[in-house]
Parts: C-alpha cells; sequence; structure tokens
C-alpha cells in the first residue's frame, strides 16, 4: 500500500500544477471578452446629459470669471477645482501638479497690404510690433518643399516683411530663417483651406513679429510683392504659473498605467467649450463612472493639462517631470482634444501612418490605438478618417519620449471637404469649428451628437484598456496584480513544477 501511494504523488502535484496553467491561459482566453465587457459597460454609463451638464457650468464658470477660462485665471482655477472636486468625490487619489509658463494675451492684430486689410492671427510667443506696427515692402518668398525654412531660401528681404508658405518645418524656423536674413517680419499662409492660428512653440524663440493668414489670402498676396504692408501684431506676456489636475484610479498595476487627458485651459478669447471643454467634460464623465476603484487590471491615469493653449506647457511638463522608470510605467496615452466640433468631422490620430502625411507614424502600439477608436466608432455606424500627429495638442511629449499615444479629434479651423459633409453631414466649404479660439465658442458651439458618439468611443476604448494593454505592449492581464505579486505566483508555479519533476524522478 505505501508503495503505491508514494507512485501516486507526482501525478497528483503534476495535476496542480497543470491546474494551475490551465488557470493561467482559461485567464489569458478571457482577458478580450472582459475588456469588452468592461467597455461595454462604461460606454453604457457615460451620458450626454451629464456630459452636458458639465459643460454648462464651465460656461457658467467663465462667465463669473471674467469671460475665460484661460492658465492662471480664476476661470481656470474654479474650472480646476469643480473638476478635482468631483473626482476626489468619486474616490479618486488626486494631485494638483503646478508648473511655471509664459501666459499670452493678444492685444492687436492688424495687416494691410496695398490699403487693403487682410485677416492675420498673431503666432503664439511672437515678439511684439511697437504701437501702430511697422510699415514695409512685401518680400515674396518663393514656394518649395521646405519654403522659408533656410536662410537661403530669402532673397533680398533686408528690412522687408517676408510673405512665407506654411509646410516643411515649424513656423519657428521659417521666421528664425527670414530674421536671419534681414528680414523685419512674417507673414505664413496657409498650405491648406483656413486660417494658420499657429505657435512659436517656445517664449525664446520668437525673433520677429510673426502671423498667419489663409491659403487664398497668402496666394492673392503673392502676386503684390513690392507692395507697401502695414504689419501689427502686440501681445501683452507675463511670467505665471498653473496646475494640471492628475487622478488615478485605487486599483490597477501601477507599472502599466493607461493615462487619458484632455486639456482644460482655454483661449483667452472665451469660455473655450468646444476647445476644449467637450474632451474635459466627457474625460470627467468617464472617469465618475468608471470610479476609483474599479475592477480593473490596470490603473487609470485621468488628466487636465492647463497651459496647453500657450505652446502644451502643462502635459510637457508633467512628462518631464517623470523619470524613465515612470514613463515606463505608463503603457500609452489618450488624448481628447476639440470632440464636439459644430460642424464635425470623425478623426482618429493616424497612429500608423496610414495616409503618408506630415510627422508620420506614432510609437509603436500606436497604430493598435488608432484601431480599437477605429473599431469603437465604426460600432456604431461612423466612417473615421485619420488626423495627423502634428504637435498641435497634448500627445506631443508623450510621443517624443516614445509612449504609445491615439486619440479623437472633430476639427478645428480647417474646412470640410464635400467628400466629407456627404459623409458626415454638416457644411461643406465651412470650418469645422468657425468659432475656434473666438468668443462664440460658447454653449451653442457644440454638436452634441457628436460629443455623444465621440464620449462613448472615449470610455469603450479606455475601459477596454483597463483590462488589457496586450495588443499595445505585450503586457498580459495579471487580474489587478503587482510585479511582485505575478512574480511570486510563478515562482510557486516554478516549485511545484520541480517539484512534480523530482518526484517523477524518484518514482
Amino acid at each position: 500500500m505505501a508503495s503505491s501511494r508514494g507512485k501516486l504523488r507526482p501525478a497528483v502535484v503534476i495535476a496542480a500544477c497543470a491546474g494551475l496553467v490551465l488557470s493561467g491561459a482559461a485567464t489569458a482566453a478571457a482577458a478580450p471578452a472582459k475588456s469588452t465587457q468592461l467597455a461595454d459597460q462604461l460606454a453604457k454609463k457615460v451620458d450626454i446629459g451629464n456630459i452636458n451638464r458639465h459643460l454648462i457650468a464651465l460656461q457658467r464658470i467663465a462667465d463669473s470669471s471674467g469671460g475665460n477660462r484661460a492658465a492662471s485665471t480664476v476661470g481656470h482655477e474654479r474650472s480646476a477645482e469643480y473638476v478635482a472636486g468631483k473626482l476626489e468625490a468619486a474616490g479618486y487619489t488626486v494631485t494638483r501638479q503646478e508648473f511655471p509658463f509664459v501666459y499670452t494675451e493678444t492685444l492687436a492684430e492688424g495687416l494691410a497690404v496695398a490699403g487693403t486689410e487682410v485677416p492675420i492671427i498673431i503666432m503664439e510667443y511672437s515678439p511684439s510690433t511697437p504701437d501702430g506696427g511697422i510699415t514695409a515692402p512685401l518680400a515674396v518668398v518663393e514656394s518649395d518643399d521646405m519654403p522659408g525654412c533656410e536662410v537661403d531660401d530669402y532673397a533680398d528681404v533686408t528690412g522687408k516683411i517676408a510673405l512665407i508658405e506654411r509646410g516643411g518645418c515649424p513656423f519657428a524656423q521659417k521666421q528664425a530663417a527670414a530674421a536671419d536674413a534681414g528680414a523685419v517680419g512674417a507673414i505664413i499662409y496657409n498650405n491648406a483651406e483656413g486660417p494658420v492660428n499657429g505657435t512659436l512653440g517656445d517664449p525664446s524663440a520668437g525673433r520677429i513679429p510673426t502671423g498667419g493668414i489663409t491659403k487664398a489670402d497668402g496666394e492673392a498676396l503673392a502676386a503684390q510683392g513690392g507692395a507697401e504692408t502695414t504689419l501689427e501684431l502686440r501681445a501683452f506676456r507675463e511670467d505665471r504659473t498653473s496646475y494640471n489636475v492628475i487622478a488615478e484610479t485605487k486599483t490597477g498595476r501601477k507599472d502599466n498605467v493607461v493615462v487619458a487627458g484632455a486639456h482644460l485651459d482655454g483661449a483667452t478669447a472665451g469660455a473655450g467649450i468646444n476647445d476644449n471643454g467637450s474632451g474635459s467634460a466627457a474625460l470627467l464623465e468617464t472617469a465618475l463612472q468608471l470610479g476609483g476603484s474599479p475592477k480593473v487590471n490596470n490603473a487609470v491615469r485621468f488628466a487636465w493639462w492647463s497651459a496647453e493653449e500657450n505652446g502644451l506647457v502643462g502635459s510637457t511638463h508633467y512628462v518631464n517631470s517623470l523619470s524613465f522608470e515612470q514613463q515606463l510605467d505608463i503603457a500609452l496615452y489618450l488624448n481628447f482634444d476639440m470632440i464636439g466640433s459644430p460642424n464635425a468631422g470623425y478623426f482618429v490620430y493616424d497612429g500608423d501612418n496610414s495616409d503618408g502625411e506630415g510627422a508620420g507614424p506614432g510609437p509603436y502600439g500606436s497604430a493598435q490605438i488608432e484601431q480599437a477608436f477605429i473599431g469603437a466608432l465604426a460600432s456604431r455606424g461612423i466612417e473615421t478618417e485619420g488626423t495627423d500627429f502634428d504637435g498641435r495638442s497634448d500627445y506631443g511629449e508623450f510621443i517624443a519620449v516614445g509612449i504609445p499615444a491615439g486619440g479623437l479629434f472633430t476639427g478645428a479651423e480647417g474646412i470640410k471637404t464635400e467628400e466629407q459633409a456627404a459623409k458626415w453631414g454638416g457644411e461643406a466649404g465651412a470650418a469645422f469649428d468657425d468659432c475656434y479660439h473666438r468668443a462664440c465658442d460658447n454653449l451653442g458651439n457644440v454638436d452634441r451628437v457628436a460629443l455623444d458618439r465621440n464620449a462613448d468611443a472615449m470610455a469603450w476604448v479606455t475601459g477596454k484598456y483597463a483590462i488589457s494593454t496586450e495588443e499595445v505592449n505585450g503586457v498580459a492581464p495579471t487580474n489587478g496584480k503587482s510585479r511582485a505579486e505575478v512574480a511570486k505566483q510563478r515562482g510557486a508555479q516554478r516549485t511545484l513544477v520541480a517539484t512534480a519533476d523530482s518526484a517523477t524522478a524518484a518514482a
């Protein structure tokens, strides 16, 4: 009897090991179904009525705080505390991350060529002209693949105002090259429909007063080389501080965090309800419906950035404040900036560069994120288009350090085409958001159907990755266990296997 019991022991141990292995396999197999289940539930919970209530709150805050919610203003602080208070009540760990930045506010924008006025928008961080502007001949820079990007692109522009086509290099590089060639001002016209509303990227980058105009106006001015031109661009500048609001779930792995963000600050011209109350409100409602302690494998970190309108300062400060190991703890970044434009398009960031335009693909994993958003909107009957990682929103620094990213966008000052209007409805030949950075970006400037659809997609993709990011970075779901807990479980499995092997050899 004793010997026969001894011979049975290996089989018992092996069976126990097999049970652990099978249990792990079953967990892995169940992960896709579980991620879809949470994603579906979260999307159903995120209600447009609640999102609209948040938008009403942001409008009233702006109306009673000087008319805007720009970074460092009372309007932004009240918006941030509205968001933070709700997240704290929902059980999140909430932090307020303060940072310095250069505040700017437009004082004057004027352009007159041969006596005809042309609409122009001052570039963020452009130097100011004197009061009344500067008057000089217009110098037209020849267009090519990289117009105005090098000093050699300029002929005789000394003491003149250079007219340069957009494209090929950053705005800051163009105006710096123009300055080195002797120009006293720069006008950059679009290479696509719509105005240019750009930034020089850094307060120290500005060399000469620089503004942007539409493609149509630029092409018309290109025939007026030498014409007397008066350019007035003036802005107020001041060193200030603002803060990001960051909220993280108390559950889920802290070494494979899903980060979702939207900028909460608005332009100085108005309440900023589409830009970017729409992304901020939908993100807030997604966070509230998920809750501070959800049953997830990966922690979810929600962020409301500030000073985006001043050059992506808040999100850039956040990423740069992290060590390399802390950056590795971030699985991916999801960005939501303007998702309820009144003449809405349905754009998904082009993670794989399948469109072949602009900046190229995002870091590895961005293509998978793109497909997740495409699928989420397709399931709601919406055909999407790609939009380039052109550096205009808060994904910028995440991508720069190699973190995969994706997100949604419904269009800004760009013009909707006939094909897009046929596909999505709305008005062809008009801007996706004609009130972009204007006082009319208020509660009447939102397509709530588009906002509802995009909020559902936001919630669905966030919920999906809260369960598993394996398709993005190869990290398998662990039912919320830490790396140490997973290692301990795997060690126990190895011990059982070794015991089984020893018992088998002894038998």
